[in-house]
């Protein structure tokens, strides 16, 4: 069960993006004379994008009158500050250069539009940079359909047997075992407190980008005993 690569989702997973997003949210909140909405609410949504947030604090979803126009209003309040608070999860950078050092790439497949993903990148300015960008509307079916990982994995010529994928919702799990990806659950992500992602049937549960990183190391030198040892 070793790999050649890794893909990570990437809010909630890479990166804690959750400070601007909320914020986003709360300046749509005050325009619109509502009292904004504190942190520890906002968080477990912040992977549920602009549709999760809307809900959240509107009550209103897709289809539903004025619908359109709050999300429009919400994402430009959002690209405005895209990266004001928005940094890597501790830890992840070092588990970004230990990839670096192995020669093993990594890239991201998310659910966010591409004309949100990129600005948001180029700001962060990620170094090692990611091999492969596959956003929400790269191709035309996003997560849980397993498209986008199956597209990452050709991007970087690789089976996608041989790709390990991480994220912190439950489409992410459902993705990557449709691709036929390991499956590996963030639980530093923006998961709420009442779930259980140990029932998601990913192969770990790793509480820290520390701990994927163990995680990570541990099957390379599984496989590498396994090549080692007499038939």
């Amino acid at each position: 069960m070793s790999f050649r690569a890794l893909l990570l989702d990437l809010d909630g997973t890479l990166a804690d993006t959750a400070a601007d997003l909320g914020g986003a949210l709360n300046q749509l909140l005050h325009q619109e004379g509502r009292r904004p909405l504190p942190a520890d609410r906002i968080r477990p949504i912040a992977s549920d994008g602009a549709r999760g947030l809307l809900r959240l604090g509107f009550d209103i979803d897709r289809g539903e009158p004025g619908f359109d126009e709050l999300r429009a209003r919400l994402l430009q309040l959002y690209i405005d500050r895209i990266a004001e608070e928005t940094r890597l999860f501790e830890g992840m950078n070092e588990l970004l250069w230990w990839l670096h050092g192995q020669q093993l790439p990594w890239g991201i497949v998310t659910n966010k539009p591409d004309w949100l993903t990129r600005p948001l990148l180029e700001a962060m300015a990620i170094e090692p940079e990611a091999a492969c960008v596959v956003s929400g509307d790269t191709i035309s079916r996003a997560k849980p359909w397993p498209d986008p990982l199956l597209h990452a994995a050709q991007s970087l010529r690789l089976p996608a047997a041989d790709c390990v994928y991480v994220g912190d919702a439950p489409r992410d799990i459902e993705a990557a075992v449709a691709a036929g990806m390991l499956p590996v659950v963030a639980g530093w992500g923006y998961l709420p407190a009442d779930v259980d992602p140990s029932d998601w049937g990913g192969l770990a549960v790793c509480e820290r980008p520390v701990d994927l990183q163990a995680w990570l190391a541990q099957r390379l030198l599984e496989a590498a005993g396994s090549a080692g040892t007499p038939a």
